[in-house]
């Protein structure tokens, strides 16, 4: 019997590139869904969704995302990053479906040097960062097996993200200025959604709700990741470092918040790709959609 999989949040990043995935892995069967087809937010809706379902496993990738808006609107960032998580992990203890949810590393404070391990202290600064850690806090109470995956600076050919925004930008100008002082480890949506998929046949038989980091090999700062995007696309274009008290915002960042991977890599044996060589691959794949245009090039 194939793996019946359920995918929440699916028009997003993470999402889209689990479903151009899908094909390659014939034995699963996935149900795609997003606000349309399943308003998380409301239990009675879950509920009976996913006893008809008969799911064996939900990768729960819908989030509030928006991190400055999410200061304005902290009803609803709470709404799907917290309430809608425990509606889900309820519905996956109910119908004995294994639960994975997507985090982030605006979980932490961002005041260390080193990277960051599952078990270290939390602190986040932001709303955005709250509202997903509460998220974690239902699923850790609900759940009697499942995994929390935390990423950082998740960017894809799909949806909006600061890969996509700085190339576009850099069409557009002659100079980016962009903030040097905060550090972290850029994550191509592609290799989460393979390496999730990769991870399933062992993933499933955890006993206990564990939390586990991923994202690419390697760090590097908001500028260094804008720079290399523009050097990677070709595009005639200055990036220039900046402070973030230069530029100012309503969500505070972490200043530091490099995950350390060790867990996962020694868990279930994965390989990570550095966040250079995967930037050059997403960056071709956009080359292949037309996002960036001949004239546009030196």
């Amino acid at each position: 019997m194939p793996l019946a999989i359920l995918v929440t949040g699916a028009n997003g990043q993470l999402g889209s590139e689990l479903k151009a995935l899908a094909p390659s892995y014939p034995a699963c069967h996935f149900t795609f869904t997003d606000i349309d087809e399943l308003d998380i937010t409301k239990l009675p809706v879950v509920m009976p969704f996913m006893k008809e379902g008969h799911f064996d496993v939900l990768i729960n990738c819908a989030a509030y995302t928006a991190v400055d808006r999410a200061e304005e609107e902290p009803e609803k960032a709470l709404l799907l990053n917290a309430t809608a998580v425990g509606n889900l992990v309820f519905g996956c203890m109910a119908t004995s479906c294994f639960p994975i949810h997507i985090s982030t590393d605006f979980v932490f404070a961002g005041d260390q040097a080193w990277p960051y391990k599952e078990n270290d202290g939390t602190g986040p600064d932001s709303v955005y960062g709250i509202t997903k850690l509460q998220g974690e806090e239902h699923f850790l109470d609900l759940a009697s097996r499942g995994m929390i995956i935390r990423a950082s600076w998740l960017y894809s050919i799909y949806g909006n993200n600061f890969v996509k925004t700085m190339l576009r930008l850099g069409d557009e100008r002659k100079e980016l200025r962009v903030v040097n002082d905060q550090v972290g480890s850029p994550t191509w949506a592609r290799d989460l959604a393979t390496a999730i998929l990769e991870i399933l046949p062992q993933a499933v038989n955890l006993q206990k709700p564990e939390i586990f980091h991923y994202s690419n090999e390697g760090q590097c700062s908001w500028y260094g990741l804008a720079a290399e995007a523009i050097r990677l696309a070709g595009i005639d274009c200055m990036v220039t470092p900046i402070q973030s008290s230069d530029y100012p915002t309503l969500a505070k960042r972490p200043a530091y918040s490099v995950l350390d991977k060790s867990k996962i890599v020694n868990t279930f044996g994965l390989s990570l790709p550095h966040w250079k060589d995967s930037l050059k691959n997403c960056i071709e794949s956009l080359e292949l959609y037309g996002v960036n245009t001949e004239q546009n090039r030196k």
